[in-house]
């Protein structure tokens, strides 16, 4: 079952996300959370991943490896016993609308992680939290074009332009999907960021890379104080 594991008690913003010290989350993980410490939200050794809430945002998580697995461009990502991170972070959404004290609709919900050139952090984290508004119409308006193969976005996004994949289910993880694509995985995987969101029946899988100003910081999707539609 995903998900499963250890809950533990983590009153809000005790997690520091974007920290001077690039290895602030490794250590919170290696050094307190896998000794049943805060400010773990859930330790799952089985499935070797924790999940923290972060300073930024009220309801914003983030899921990370409790190995050793600096980000987009570890080769671990790409081995087929790896955990699916991402569907182990997608079984907590509803802990967002927890902390929002309101029900959120999954399709306002979303994944991502950034490239190695946008992250602050090295340590894999994948961020798990409300999808701005503005990204949500513009998937919203062109879901008729997103299909099962790799295609840009018709609409930019901050200037950012994005690639999307139609996903009928999350069994399969983002991280092998993006390399089965990519001529040499080993070398450009870490300036690829990933994010995954609702789409009609399914999902799509957004993807964009490093050039020129754009880090591929995929986070930029999401909003940290989920102003959509409220209940």
């Amino acid at each position: 079952m995903l998900g499963t594991g250890t809950a533990l008690a983590s009153p809000p913003g005790l997690v520091i996300h974007k920290d001077h010290d690039p290895d602030v989350l490794w250590k919170l993980v290696h050094g307190r959370c896998a000794r049943g410490l805060k400010p773990c939200a859930v330790y799952d050794e089985t499935h070797g991943f924790a999940l923290l809430h972060s300073i930024e945002g009220q309801g914003q998580y983030l899921l990370i490896p409790t190995e050793k697995v600096t980000g987009m461009e570890s080769p671990a990502l790409l081995r087929p016993e790896q955990p699916n991170y991402f569907a182990e972070a997608w079984a907590y959404r509803e802990r967002v609308g927890q902390d929002y004290h309101r029900s959120i609709p999954e399709s306002e919900l979303s994944l991502a992680i950034n490239s190695a050139h946008g992250r602050s952090q090295n340590q894999l984290h994948i961020h798990l939290d409300c999808i701005d508004t503005r990204m949500r119409a513009l998937l919203d308006r062109n879901e008729a074009s997103i299909g099962p193969s790799w295609s840009y976005l018709p609409e930019s996004f901050n200037n950012h332009r994005y690639r999307a994949l139609y996903l009928a289910t999350m069994n399969g993880s983002p991280f092998r999907i993006l390399a089965a694509r990519l001529a040499h995985p080993e070398q450009e995987m870490g300036n690829h960021t990933l994010i995954l969101t609702p789409l009609g029946a399914g999902y799509v899988l957004l993807d964009d890379v490093v050039g020129g100003d754009d880090r591929a910081s995929g986070e930029e999707i999401q909003d940290h104080e989920c102003q959509g539609r409220r209940n």
